[in-house]
């Protein structure tokens, strides 16, 4: 089974990237879930999403989880604890202006860590107009990952994101190639 712990701040997203993403591995027909735990519910409060990926049922339904991939799609929140519950191959993304190396001089907790980095705000400030990183952090995620091909994911997200306008779609998928080509 593939765990994904998102660590954000309301209104960045991560719930909505988080539900993206089971919507494309169940499309793959994987068994999903997507669920998101929160403080204090209001806009910049930090939360955290979850992903659970796997080829069979799903029987756990408890938040608790030892994360094969944890994505931080807010700068700041790399300063608390993210490595928690982390596995000794667990893959860290996160969304900085920082290189690798300046992050992990700020954060030693990341010392020893797999780490990548990207500027998920800056890539959708760039391409979609709006400090909106979830969408962004999936094409670093597909990249890292090696889960999915760009091609296909984009093709599968382009038809989640039918409903809103072609500009929209088209900037969310110019987010998602930019992020998985800057990821390092």
């Amino acid at each position: 089974m593939l765990e994904i712990r998102w660590h954000s701040r309301a209104g960045q997203g991560a719930v909505t990237g988080a539900k993206a993403l089971c919507e494309v591995m169940a499309e793959d027909g994987k068994f999903v879930q997507a669920f998101s735990v929160y403080g204090a519910e209001k806009r910049g409060a930090p939360m955290h999403a979850f992903n659970r990926i796997s080829d069979e049922a799903i029987v756990d339904h408890s938040k608790s989880m030892l994360p094969d991939y944890v994505l931080v799609i807010d700068p700041s929140l790399v300063y608390t604890n993210v490595t928690y519950d982390a596995k000794p191959n667990t893959q860290f993304i996160i969304t900085t202006h920082l290189s690798k190396e300046e992050l992990l001089k700020e954060v030693p907790e990341l010392a020893g860590k797999n780490v990548s980095v990207v500027d998920c705000i800056k890539i959708s400030q760039e391409t979609i107009g709006r400090a909106i990183p979830n969408t962004p952090m999936l094409g670093a995620f597909v990249k890292v990952s090696g889960a999915f091909d760009l091609d296909s994911f984009s093709a599968s997200m382009s038809r989640i994101l039918k409903k809103f306008p072609q500009k929209v779609i088209d900037g969310n998928l110019q987010a998602i190639k930019r992020a998985y080509n800057e990821v390092k």
